[in-house]
């Protein structure tokens, strides 16, 4: 058996290294977001309690950001927990939101976020979220608020449609005050009351969904306009450096015309 497991290690580190000399080939997505889905069936299918699969995707969140690090990738954005999400029962929201901020405490720690210029923000909902939770994201937006070499989007307690909602109503807010005109306003200005306007690219190039669903949930609705999109049958937790690569060499074999 363990010869077995050895030499799949073997293949797979094979297999690594050809995509990365074929992804090199290529131009490497500057923005890369990720809807982590399939915590719940992994771990169903295991016999382990429902939230055991967010407790092993959660280590797996670690290493995609060394990955997309290693990659060049500029900006990272992960869908982490939906609007949608707080209809679960209590006892499951509770812990998948204690297990994202112990996760968020470790990245606070994290030595990677300060070698490589991690700018970290939290896009949502915020004020939905557990009192402690709220601090723990304020904190680690505050310590990385002055760099810009990357970007560690979390998408919490986020709905796209919740997130065009609260555009529209702080445009109306602004139209009100008379701090904007009702001619300004068209898509770039639209832009810069979203979420993402902190971004200096808020337009994902390249959106992974594992667990083989093939939909957005509404992730990111307007920033994905002209995202290419790449849905991977694998569970989040079971999700390796050779998927991204799969998903990345996808998106490299692409044309992107943007409607032209």
């Amino acid at each position: 058996m363990l010869s077995r497991i050895l030499a799949l290690l073997g293949v797979y580190k094979l297999y690594e290294k050809w995509l990365m000399n074929q992804m090199k080939m290529s131009e490497t997505p500057e923005h890369v977001a990720i809807i982590l889905d399939g915590n719940r069936r992994w771990a169903f299918e295991r016999f382990y309690p429902s939230t055991e699969g967010h407790r092993f995707g959660a280590k797996i969140g670690d290493k995609f950001l060394e990955w997309c690090l290693e990659l060049g990738v500029k900006t990272v954005t992960v869908y982490a927990f939906s609007t949608e999400n707080f209809h679960r029962p209590r006892n499951e929201v509770d812990e998948i939101l204690q297990i994202i901020e112990r996760q968020i405490l470790n990245f606070k720690e994290d030595g990677r976020l300060h070698e490589n210029r991690v700018k970290v923000k939290a896009i949502g909902k915020l004020d939905l979220l557990p009192q402690s939770l709220q601090k723990t994201l304020m904190e680690i937006e505050e310590a990385t608020k002055q760099y810009d070499e990357h970007y560690l989007n979390i998408a919490v307690a986020y709905g796209g449609r919740a997130e065009i909602v609260d555009a529209v109503r702080k445009i109306v807010e602004d139209v009100d005050a008379n701090k904007l005109k009702p001619n300004q306003i068209d898509e770039e200005a639209f832009r810069n009351y979203l979420y993402t306007a902190h971004l200096p690219n808020p337009y994902p190039d390249l959106i992974i969904r594992t667990s083989g669903e093939e939909r957005l949930s509404g992730f990111l609705l307007w920033q994905s306009a002209y995202s290419e999109l790449c849905f991977l049958d694998v569970y989040w937790p079971d999700f390796r450096k050779i998927d991204l690569l799969r998903a990345i060499r996808t998106y490299q074999r692409r044309k992107r015309r943007y409607g032209q």
